[in-house]
């Protein structure tokens, strides 16, 4: 049985996480507006001057050169941007699966001490049930275990093809680029 001290310490604990991902939630959104800031800054300022350098523009093969110029750097910033976007929403996930993680561990770890006291004050025969309980928490742990591993490593898929795709899209502009440039 748990006692007052205990609720209250578990409690606080779980009011301390829940405002300590909140933190971290907030600080996802303010990297994410930053992120855009300076991009729409970044993409105003590169309007500005492709508006000037067309406006320069004498004939239309100095305008089929400029748009070829134009389009690599565009792509390769759009890549960036994507992976910059990638890297805060990942790093923000793997925060929260961290602080899940360890919650998850230190139930599972005050389940067990509970399961253990009660096997303890089991009454005389009942050993066979409290070992199938057991049994199946340990079958419940794996589980959960597997699951863990399962989404990691879909993660890690997911970050190499998200890596691959961006690579491509870089090299099919620098292949475009060039193509017009002959």
């Amino acid at each position: 049985m748990l006692t007052a001290e205990q609720l209250l310490a578990s409690q606080k604990t779980t009011v301390e996480t829940l405002f300590g991902l909140t933190n971290k939630a907030f600080e996802g959104v303010e990297k994410l507006v930053e992120l855009n800031v300076t991009a729409s800054k970044a993409a105003l300022a590169e309007a500005a001057g492709t508006t000037q350098a067309m406006l320069s523009v004498k004939d239309a093969q100095e305008l089929l050169a400029l748009q070829a110029a134009l389009f690599q750097p565009m792509a390769e910033k759009t890549a960036a941007y994507s992976r910059h976007l990638y890297d805060i929403a990942t790093g923000t996930g793997a925060e929260f699966s961290r602080t899940f993680e360890a919650q998850a561990a230190e139930v599972q770890k005050k389940f067990l001490s509970v399961v253990d006291n009660a096997a303890k004050n089991a009454p005389a025969g009942s050993e066979t049930a409290v070992a199938v309980f057991k049994s199946a928490v340990a079958a419940g742990n794996n589980a959960l275990e597997s699951v863990q591993k399962a989404v990691k490593q879909a993660t890690e898929v997911a970050e190499a093809n998200f890596n691959a795709v961006a690579s491509q899209a870089v090299n099919a502009a620098k292949t475009t680029t060039a193509a017009k440039k002959r």
